[in-house]
């Protein structure tokens, strides 16, 4: 039986839609359980979204977009907003910081920072509204006295959002579709809406207009509606590489607009002129955060022969020093896995890495000393042939595979050696070297001795990682459409325009 948890979430409305500026009645009594990570407790309960609700957050968004007051205000006026949204996020920090290690398992002291990210993301793109180019004039070539180049509004957005991340996800994608003039329609996963929540109660607080965000939750199944809807003009959505491939092929059929955050299997290159030591600590670092559960997670290490073992007795020394328990509690440093579902994947993943002939050095089973949670054991294999299963697909969990290579030629072609390309790490002395290896690999990201993802530049994958950017300039445009306007003469303002 399912218990219910002491502490209860800090969201109102949990069994209503935030749908055209009001909270609404669901179409159905159907709803949500969210458990709680760490102790398999009830935590809340949401309205689960059928197929009218859907049309009714569509229609929304759409006549928001349409004929609404969102598109047609300046984009100094909509900076505004951003800024009031800014200054809300920061006000429910500690919102934010409860909700997300009960549906994620993300330690607390970590989760206090996203509130901080997620207003820093909207005050960014407020900022940007004094300095993009919107409206450029440019020389025709093809006739006529000037041109304008224009960038408008894509229209009306569906942003679907995954579980492990959620208020990070949700900030990159509708800050800057806001500042962009489109209008939006917010999909939360059905085991994490309570930052979808807490998102919406900011939007009612700094006053949007109705139906320029529309907030629901769906399985996915009900969601495939939002993206097959033709009122919808893009989709922007983060989530597996196999629900990424389904979507791009919906989008595909009626030309919908689509960007794709996707999977990863992200490789650290470890040069044979770089301290071992220093390498493991950033790589077994990083894999902790969110126990693993992050596209972008260095989980292939690339390392030489000769400094292979060194290399795997670094990592393990270091793993099985981690604490692993209760993310509230300051001395954790790494909290559960998300969901039920997903700790019988990784454990999956962890057998079929035994049975196909790696070694497992440490790590791989679930933490004795606790009974309640959906905890796993930070895992080290070493000696992995790259084209195992391990090697090859995403585990989404705190289990590294460390791959022994002859030299820098191969390390290279093993870090490519994959269907993805989202992220990848360098580790060596030499900066030269670095930018060489760098240029190299296949990937939207590459750091330089340490686990890099930087949503303030550009986030986004080659291959099967993604299609589009995330983050700083790159991904104000996935929500813009370029529109060519040729004049017989120069309009008002541009009178002393040189093009």
């Amino acid at each position: 039986m399912t218990l219910t948890n002491d502490a209860a979430a800090p969201v109102r409305n949990a069994n209503r839609f935030y749908i055209g500026g009001e909270w609404v009645a669901p179409s159905s009594d159907s709803a949500f359980d969210v458990i709680d990570s760490s102790t398999e407790q009830l935590y809340f309960r949401v309205a689960e979204a059928q197929a009218p609700d859907i049309a009714r957050a569509v229609d929304a968004a759409r006549r928001a977009f349409d004929e609404g007051p969102w598109p047609r205000l300046t984009h100094a006026e909509r900076a505004e907003y951003l800024r009031a949204m800014a200054a809300q996020f920061r006000e429910r920090i500690e919102d934010f910081a409860q909700i997300w290690p009960r549906e994620s398992g993300v330690v607390h002291t970590a989760a206090l920072h996203v509130g901080e990210a997620a207003a820093g993301m909207f005050e960014y793109y407020a900022e940007l509204s004094g300095t993009y180019p919107f409206e450029e004039p440019v020389m025709p070539t093809a006739g006529g006295e000037f041109g304008l180049l224009v960038r408008e509004p894509v229209g009306v957005v569906g942003a679907i959002i995954p579980w492990n991340g959620p208020l990070g996800l949700i900030a990159a994608k509708i800050a800057p579709a806001l500042l962009a003039g489109c209008t939006i329609v917010l999909k939360s996963s059905p085991e994490a809406p309570g930052e979808g929540y807490v998102v919406a109660e900011i939007a009612e607080a700094v006053g949007l207009p109705p139906g320029v965000l529309n907030v629901v939750t769906a399985d996915r199944e009900v969601s495939e509606l939002l993206v097959r809807d033709p009122r919808v003009d893009k989709i922007t959505f983060t989530g597996s590489t196999v629900a990424g491939r389904r979507i791009a092929s919906l989008c595909g059929e009626r030309v919908a607009r689509v960007t794709l955050e996707l999977g990863g299997k992200s490789a650290a290159v470890v040069l044979d002129d770089y301290d071992v030591a220093a390498a493991a600590a950033v790589i077994a670092g990083q894999e902790c955060f969110l126990s693993g559960q992050v596209c972008s997670s260095l989980t292939r290490v690339v390392v030489t022969r000769r400094k292979h073992n060194a290399l795997v007795e670094a990592l393990a020394s270091i793993f099985s020093g981690i604490q692993v328990g209760d993310p509230f509690d300051q001395a954790t440093q790494m909290g559960p896995l998300a969901l039920r579902r997903q700790r019988d994947r990784v454990e999956g993943y962890i057998a079929k890495g035994v049975d196909e002939g790696a070694k497992l050095v440490t790590g791989g089973r679930r933490p004795r000393h606790l009974d309640r949670g959906w905890y796993i054991e930070p895992t080290i294999f070493g000696q992995v042939d790259n084209r195992s299963t391990i090697a090859q697909e995403e585990i989404f969990g705190p289990v590294l595979s460390v791959i022994p290579v002859e030299d820098e030629a191969e390390a290279v072609a093993v870090a490519n050696d994959t269907i993805y390309g989202l992220n990848a790490s360098v580790f060596t002395d030499d900066v030269d070297r670095a930018r060489g290896v760098a240029r190299q690999i296949r990937s939207g990201t590459v750091g330089h001795n340490a686990w890099r993802s930087d949503f303030g530049v550009s986030f986004g994958g080659f291959k099967q990682s993604g299609i589009g950017r995330e983050g700083g300039k790159e991904g104000l445009l996935p929500f813009l459409e370029t529109k060519y306007i040729v004049l017989e003469g120069r309009p008002k303002g541009f009178e002393e325009s040189v093009v």
